[in-house]
């Protein structure tokens, strides 16, 4: 696709200009978003209309603050562009949240208005719902900043962050995917696995979708079946987008239909451990595209069609380099508001805590792990990642993650009591003795955060429930 020309000028934070013209505008009968059943153009802007009066009407105005806490939804798109349209700030709150996680967060953020949901959720991996959304004035303030969204990163190392952006921002990185070869094009669609809480759902599926043309399709759940059913349900070219856990969940699948207008699978997050990634080729005969983002910027870097693997490509627009090791972004300004450690935002460069190189010649990038993720041991260099990677490629395990403190602790699911009896020896033929894990734990299943990530905090690795002893 070609450079949309977004418009410049007045802060788009204060007019509702950009939300109509790039997100909101389209004929009519278009249908632009599937949550169980197809909503066109006009349905989004009248559900849009009905919250904004809604919101307005309990004080909402321009310049004040609004939090979400709505599970993936009609509900949840609708109120997001609408508090947008008002020039309200938004705090996104993913809804499994227990009510003490969303009470924390709301006494960091204190929005004036609140927008929940009544009721029970129905269990079952549902990847959207059908719910009554229930604003609430709050006694709350107004934004601090002139950012258009608030987001908590997910903690997938430790506490989370409070990460602002701009309305402009936000435009930008839309505008970059517009230029990336390989994104989905208008009149095709996406069945995004992903939730539209965080940045690659809500960016790269809702926003993206929405200013392209493209239709976007939740599945009914985030089984096998349901998603294959979302791609089996249109005609027209579909790529499914999610992170590393949903193509593992995909490759299980031995038998998998084939199904024609199924184009590509694009993930955000870690990259898929490579023998997943050739076990998932090799059953649905499409493309494996990888993409590296953050939070605090969206999307970095792209390999869509997998030429490349693991390397990327910086964005249209990005600027990546390489500083002792680690990747740094030029970003303008520091995405963080509130306490948040000034290491990470230093003279116009994001310090993205991975451990990654860049190739002078090719422009090429290449992201090595967490940079935490390099310890000693004994005075010799071990990185986790090639330790994780080793452990969860072994027969029978069926996920892994590997941290250090004060000696490497290793964590694994493994179903079969033989295999799990064997991975000891196994990684003595695999690895040194100086990078094998000094402690085993065998679990019934590794957490994840919201965005599908594996925890790395060893305190709640610790938590993990450990499998009964056969």
């Amino acid at each position: 696709m070609s450079n949309t020309g977004w418009a410049t000028g007045a802060p788009l934070a204060a007019t509702s200009e950009w939300v109509d013209e790039h997100l909101l505008r389209g004929d009519d009968r278009e249908v632009c978003l599937h949550f169980g059943s197809p909503v066109t153009r006009a349905a989004l802007r009248a559900a849009v209309a009905e919250r904004e009066t809604a919101l307005r009407g309990l004080g909402l105005a321009r310049g004040g603050s609004v939090a979400l806490r709505l599970p993936p939804s009609l509900a949840y798109a609708a109120n997001l562009l609408a508090a947008w349209r008002i020039g309200a700030q938004v705090a996104l709150l993913d809804h499994r949240l227990t009510a003490y996680e969303t009470d924390r967060a709301l006494e960091r953020l204190q929005p004036q208005v609140l927008v929940g949901f009544t009721g029970t959720l129905p269990g079952g991996l549902r990847a959207f719902y059908d719910v009554t959304d229930v604003p609430e004035a709050r006694d709350g303030r107004p934004a601090e900043t002139g950012h258009a969204v608030v987001q908590l990163s997910s903690g997938s190392t430790g506490p989370s962050k409070v990460i602002a952006r701009t309305a402009e921002q936000l435009v930008a990185e839309v505008d970059r995917y517009t230029r990336i070869d390989g994104v989905p094009l208008p009149g095709e669609r996406v069945v995004l696995l992903a939730s539209v809480v965080h940045v690659l759902g809500l960016v790269g599926g809702l926003l993206y979708c929405l200013h392209a043309g493209t239709e976007l399709v939740l599945p009914e759940r985030l089984t096998v079946d349901a998603i294959l059913r979302a791609v089996e349900a249109g005609d027209a070219p579909t790529t499914l987008l999610g992170v590393p856990f949903h193509t593992e969940l995909l490759a299980s699948n031995p038998n998998p239909p084939k199904l024609a207008q199924l184009k590509r699978m694009t993930t955000g997050g870690e990259l898929v451990r490579a023998e997943v990634a050739q076990r998932f080729t090799d059953r649905y005969g499409i493309t494996l595209g990888n993409m590296y983002g953050m939070t605090e910027v969206g999307v970095i870097a792209t390999d869509l069609f997998g030429e490349h693997r693991p390397s990327l490509m910086p964005a249209p627009g990005i600027t990546v380099r390489e500083q002792d090791g680690e990747l740094l972004v030029a970003t303008p300004a520091s995405p963080y508001i509130g306490l948040s450690d000034p290491t990470r935002w230093i003279d116009g460069w994001l310090h993205t805590k991975d451990a990654g190189r860049v190739d002078p010649a090719t422009g090429l990038m290449t992201v090595l792990g967490r940079l935490d993720s390099q310890v000693s041991v004994g005075g010799l260099k071990v990185d986790l990642t090639e330790v994780e990677h080793t452990l969860a490629a072994l027969p029978g395990v069926e996920g892994a993650v590997v941290v250090y403190d004060g000696g490497i602790e290793a964590f694994a699911v493994v179903p079969d009591p033989g295999a799990a009896a064997a991975l000891e020896g196994e990684l003595a033929v695999r690895l040194a003795p100086y990078k094998r894990p000094r402690v085993l734990h065998i679990v019934e299943q590794l957490p994840r955060t919201a965005t599908g990530k594996l925890v790395r905090d060893r305190a709640v690795l610790r938590t993990a429930e450990p499998k009964p002893a056969p």
